[in-house]
This record gives C-alpha cells, structure tokens and sequence, in this order.
C-alpha cells in the first residue's frame, strides 16, 4: 500500500487522532480520498472506525443530550446498535456530536467555517444483509474488519481508505484496484455488479453520475467510461429503477444535470436503458427530423442541455433547457416549405414537462416555473416589427417578474441547440434592454414621486386647474431629482408659496427649464440600460 504525502486538514486528523488516542482504527473513507488521488479538494470527509457508535459519542459529545436520537428511526434492522443509557455516559468535549440511528453513523460538528469541515461523519465498520426491496438492507451489523467494511460499498474508486499520521496521509488502503481504475479512468463495481446493483438499485444512476462528474473535473480529454461488466449489469438491471424512491432518482438526476458534462451524462443514461424509466418522453424525440433539418429533436434538446451546463447554467435552468422541446414529437404535423411542423409544441411540452417533473417528486414551485418557461419560449420580439411596451408587459405578466432572466437563459440555449454562432443576438439583447426598461419604469421621474399632489397645489394657492399647477410640478421634480432630501412636505409647501408668486412668464421659463433636465435625466438612465445591452 503505497504511501502518499497529501496534506490532511486538522479538523480530520484531530477527530481520527482521538479516535486512535482510545486504542480504535481510524481512516479517512470514500470519495474523500478518491478526490485527494485526483488532486481535487474534497467536498466532505467521511471517516470509518472499529469504534461502535456510543464509544464515538463518548470521545466527541458535548453534552449527554447530544446523545438523544433525532428523526424516525429506518425501516432496516440495527443489530448491535448502541442503547439508550449507553449513549447517555457521553463525557464532555469541544466537540458537538450527534447519532441519528442511521446506520451506525455519528456525525461531529467540529466548528469548522469551512462547509466541507463543518461535520465530519464518523461510521463504525458496518456489514450489511439482503436488500429484498432493492434500496435498503434487511439488516446493518457490525463488520470486524476494515477489508469487510470496503467490500460492501458500491464502486472501487470510492472503496479506497487512508490512514492519518502528523498531519500527512499515511498509507491508502485499497483492497480492489480502485487506484488503477483511477488512472484508467473507469468506474467498475466492487465485486460482483450484478449484486450491487440488485442491493440498490440506485447505484446505478451513481455509475452514471460518478462518470459524468469526473469527466467534467478532469478538463476536455477526461473521458471516464463504466466498466464493460458493470455496464453490461446495469442494462441488464435498468428496470430495478422502478424500485426507487421518486426523490432519490430526482437527486441523482440533479446531480447530472449540475455537472459541466451534462450532456454526456444523459446520453449515458439512454446508452445504459436508464432513461427509459426516468425520462422516458425525452426518447420520443431520437430520430425525428427537427425544423431545420441540422439535428433531430433528441440532438437538439441535449445541445441546448450542453450550452447551459458548459456556461453554467443553474441545474434547473438547464433541466428545462433539456425538456424545452419535448412536446414536438407528439405535436408533428404536415410539412411546410419541405420542413415538418410542430404547432403548439410549447403547450403540449409545456403540460409534459409538468408531469414529468411532478412524477419525479419536484416543488410545486418548480414544476410551475418550468410549464411556464416552456410555454413561452417561443415568444416573439422584433424591435424593427414595432413591438410595444405593451406587448412586453403582457408578456411580463404570463411568465412573472422573477423569471424573465431564466427566459432569456432558456431561448439562449435553444438557439445554440440549433448550431447558430452566436448566442446573444441583437433582438435578444434589445429584448433584454426592454424588459429591463420596462422593469425599472418606477425609476423613472414622474410626479408620483413627488410628497404632493395638484390638489394640494391647488388648495395651498387657492387657485383652479389650470397650467401653473404642471408648471409647478415640472419645478418640484427637478429639484428632488438632483436633491431627493427636498422630497419631503413641508419644503415642497414652501416652494409651492414661493412659485405661486412668480409672474406667469418667470414660471413658464423655469418650468421650461426644468422639464429639459428632467427630459434628459431620463433619457440617460435609459441610455445607460442600452448600453448594458449593446443597442442603440
């Protein structure tokens, strides 16, 4: 086992040095050390240890509360779990630590600010039993060994454990090659596939997630593959999904869909049989001739899903982009210049992706936000057409506020699904400049602004409507607009006086005056919202 000098943060080895300090095992455990091979900075640190649960709480808990287990305890059998006095002899530590029942788990909190830091979970060796639903064992236990503890996670790259000395790694334990499939880039089940898929099924979708991450943080020439048995076993076993919790698949998915490589994770998904039972409407579109002819729908989906995720995209935004054409198969009809049509593609898409996404367990919040999007992609915007103000707003209203930038991000990449060079142009960004204009018109001067009304004008100099009271007005705004502390009603009263007792032609030059440096005010914030979009 070869030894590696990586430089371990204290907060992990001060939790393994206690644990070693009261004559236990201890190492660090899992993707932890799988990222450390890799050069990348781990997200979070696992550690595993021969030390039973209510001995880990007895080095680590703060108080003996801290003990009390939270949350409704797992349909699976614990054998050998701690009791509840024998959690209750915690000592105190610096340390607040916490045991949920869960599988043998107890997580320390450790003060950290580094969120990666900030808990650290400690889990006793742990053999499992028979997984007869295909997502939970019958029954947890204790293993007696570290080798036996490794054996029963799912993939070799992730069944690797190091040891901790002074700060430094010390030795990586690796008891199924999991460092030569590091170096060959693959992902393989440990042992038998055919049985570690049929244990959790999910597992899975994690070979296809696992993949699709480490391709993304390995740079363009980084292509990780699934072992040709492991795959062989998911094909074989893609079905088993059915037993998966709804939110458990959604998760996964998530995590494919947030990945640079997204793109080739859902092609992954489909290579394996797993989309059939994810997303099974996205495969309506493989081989349907899109308008234009460049690429099918199924192409054009995952190219808009690939333009999102590679500039970054937020994961909702790019699971939208994926399923914004979704409708079109289903909404195929006769051709048209020698291309099909797809009327009413965005509704049809837009009440199937609703489904969908209800069916895999989403917010309500987000299934709304995605009908809506989808439904309206297709807007149409044409500055030199004439579009008004008012067009804009209604579209305003049917999307909502909130989600006119994600609009914008999802017509972005449906044109770069349709293989155009440029991503932004000049009709998007005047519609970007429009949007915002309009967005932003309580910014503009008028006299709603003002801390008084014509009436008031009219009372305080007893006169009648007439053009003195918008001359006035016109005054009053100029100044608050270069002084916005004069906004208030005593000044204005004040200067209402005074302006009262101007001649007519004094009032009419001033207030002449003062409606040209309005005028202009207002036509600088608007040139400063074109130029943020390059229009004119």
């Amino acid at each position: 086992m070869e030894a590696k000098k990586f430089k371990i943060p204290k907060e992990v080895t001060e939790v393994m040095k206690r644990l070693e300090g009261a004559g236990f095992e201890a190492y660090a455990v899992g993707g932890c050390v799988r990222d450390l091979i890799l050069g990348k900075e781990p997200k979070d640190w696992d550690v595993t240890t021969n030390a039973k649960p209510e001995e880990i709480m007895k080095l680590f808990s703060r108080r003996s509360d801290a003990a009390s287990e939270v949350g409704t305890p797992k349909p699976t059998r614990l054998v050998g779990s701690p009791t509840e006095s024998s959690v209750a002899d915690s000592v105190g530590a610096e340390y607040d630590a916490f045991y949920e029942n869960k599988f043998f788990t107890v997580t320390v909190k450790t003060g950290s600010e580094d969120l990666a830091l900030k808990e650290i979970e400690i889990t006793t060796f742990r053999a499992e039993g028979k997984y007869t639903d295909r997502r939970h064992p019958d029954e947890v236990r204790f293993a007696e060994t570290l080798e036996e503890d490794l054996s029963r996670r799912d993939f070799t790259v992730n069944a690797l454990a190091l040891s901790v000395a002074e700060g430094m790694a010390g030795d990586i334990i690796d008891f199924f090659d999991g460092q030569a499939d590091l170096k060959k880039k693959i992902i393989r089940a440990v042992g038998n596939p055919t049985e570690r898929f049929e244990e959790d099924a999910l597992r899975m979708m994690r070979a296809v997630r696992l993949a699709t991450e480490l391709s993304a943080q390995g740079g363009p020439a980084a292509g990780w593959e699934i072992e040709k048995n492991t795959f062989a076993a998911v094909k074989k076993l893609s079905g088993h999904l059915a037993f998966i919790a709804k939110e458990r698949i959604r998760d996964e998915l998530m995590k494919i869909i947030g990945a640079a490589k997204a793109r080739e994770g859902i092609e992954l998904l489909e290579e394996t049989g797993l989309l059939a039972h994810i997303i099974p409407e996205l495969r309506e579109g493989i081989g349907v001739t899109n308008r234009p002819k460049i690429f099918t729908i199924w192409e054009h989906n995952l190219k808009a899903l690939e333009y999102g995720a590679k500039t970054r995209f937020s994961p909702e935004v790019c699971l939208i982009a994926l399923m914004h054409d979704i409708g079109k198969p289903r909404a195929k009809g006769p051709m048209k210049n020698d291309e099909w049509t797809f009327y009413g593609h965005d509704m049809i898409g837009s009440k199937m992706a609703a489904g969908i996404l209800t069916r895999l367990h989403f917010s309500s919040d987000f299934v709304k936000k995605a009908a809506i999007l989808i439904r309206w992609h297709l807007f149409k915007y044409d500055p030199d057409e004439g579009v008004t103000d008012s067009s804009v707003r209604r579209l305003i209203r049917n999307v909502g506020p909130e989600n006119m930038t994600d609009l914008v991000k999802l017509r972005i990449c449906d044109r770069m699904g349709m293989g155009v060079p440029k991503a932004v142009p000049y009709r998007l960004r005047h519609f970007q400049f429009r949007v915002e204009k309009i967005l932003r018109e309580e910014e503009a001067p008028t006299p709603k602004m003002l801390k008084i009304r014509g009436d008031d004008i009219m009372r305080i100099l007893e006169i009648e409507p007439g053009p003195k009271i918008g001359q006035i007005i016109e005054v009053l705004m100029q100044e608050v607009i270069d002084e916005p502390e004069k906004n208030n009603s005593e000044y204005l009263e004040l200067r209402v006086k005074e302006l009262g007792g101007l001649s007519s032609d004094e009032l009419k030059k001033i207030a002449s005056e003062a409606e040209e440096k309005v005028e202009l005010a207002e036509d600088e914030r608007i040139s400063n919202i074109k130029s943020k979009y390059w229009v004119k």
